[in-house]
C-alpha cells in the first residue's frame, strides 16, 4: 500500500513540473502564486560598429597646411587637372578662415626620376600655378610665395616607386603668423582666470622645417671650375726674360 502511495506522489510531482513547463499557474510552498506565460523575450541586438570619419582633406597643423590628397597636374606640365579644383578651393577656405596666417610659402617638389634641371623647372612652374589659382580665388598675392625645389628636399626613398610618388608633391608652409599673448589675473581661491590684464599680438616668422629622419638633401650642383692659367716659369740663366 505504501509503495502505491509513493508512486502516486511521484506521478503527481512529475505532472506539476510538466504543467509548469507548458505555462499555467505554479504554487511554491511559502510563496505567492505566479503565472508563467509564453517565452522569454529575445536579447537586444548588438550595437552597430563605430564608423570612423575620414580625416579632413585640408587642415592647419603647427606651421603647415596639411593636405591629405595630392594636387594633380597634367603629365610633365604645370596645368592643374580639374579634379583638383575642389581641393584647392578647400585650401582657399582654410587660409581665409585662419586670419592669423600672414605668409605662406608654396613649395613644389619632384622625384629623382628624369633630369634634375627639368624637374626643378617643372616643380617651380607647378608651385606658381597653384599660387595663381589661390590668388584668382581671393587670396592676396602679398601673403604668398612660390618656389620649386626639384629633387633637393626628398621626404622618402627615391629608390622605390612608392617613395618617388611621395616626393612628387606641393607643400604649404606657414612662414609668418600672428601670435597672440595674454596676461591674466588668476583668482587664488579658485585657481581660474579672473580677468585679462593685457593682450598683445605680434607677427612671428617660422624657421624652415628640418628634413625628416632618414632622408638627405640632394647635393647641390657643382660649379664649373675655371681653367687655371699657366704659371710663368722662372727664366734660366742665359735666357732672355
Amino acid at each position: 500500500m505504501k509503495k502505491i502511495v509513493l508512486q502516486g506522489s511521484l506521478l503527481s510531482g512529475a505532472l506539476l513540473l510538466a504543467l509548469a513547463a507548458c505555462g499555467g499557474v505554479t504554487t511554491f510552498e511559502g510563496a505567492s502564486t505566479r503565472a508563467i506565460v509564453g517565452a522569454l523575450p529575445p536579447p537586444p541586438p548588438p550595437p552597430p560598429p563605430k564608423v570612423e570619419a575620414p580625416p579632413p582633406r585640408v587642415e592647419v597643423r603647427d606651421n603647415k597646411i596639411e593636405i591629405n590628397e595630392k594636387i594633380q597636374f597634367d603629365y610633365n606640365k604645370a596645368t592643374i587637372k580639374p579634379e583638383s579644383n575642389s581641393l584647392l578651393d578647400e585650401i582657399v577656405a582654410i587660409i581665409q578662415k585662419n586670419a592669423h596666417i600672414k605668409k605662406i610659402a608654396i613649395e613644389g617638389h619632384a622625384s629623382a626620376e628624369g633630369k634634375a634641371a627639368f624637374n626643378k623647372k617643372l616643380s617651380d612652374e607647378r608651385a606658381k600655378a597653384v599660387m595663381a589659382y589661390l590668388v584668382s580665388h581671393g587670396i592676396a598675392q602679398e601673403h604668398l610665395t612660390a618656389k620649386g625645389y626639384g629633387i633637393e628636399k626628398p621626404i622618402a626613398d627615391n629608390g622605390t616607386e612608392e617613395g618617388r610618388e611621395k616626393n612628387r608633391r606641393v607643400e604649404f608652409l606657414i612662414v609668418e603668423q600672428d601670435v597672440t599673448k595674454r596676461k591674466v589675473e588668476i583668482d587664488p581661491a579658485t585657481g581660474k582666470e579672473k580677468k585679462v590684464l593685457e593682450t598683445s599680438t605680434q607677427a612671428v616668422k617660422v624657421a624652415e622645417p628640418e628634413l625628416p629622419a632618414g632622408t638627405t638633401p640632394a647635393p647641390a650642383p657643382k660649379a664649373e671650375e675655371k681653367p687655371k692659367s699657366p704659371r710663368a716659369q722662372p727664366a734660366k740663366e742665359g735666357e732672355k726674360k
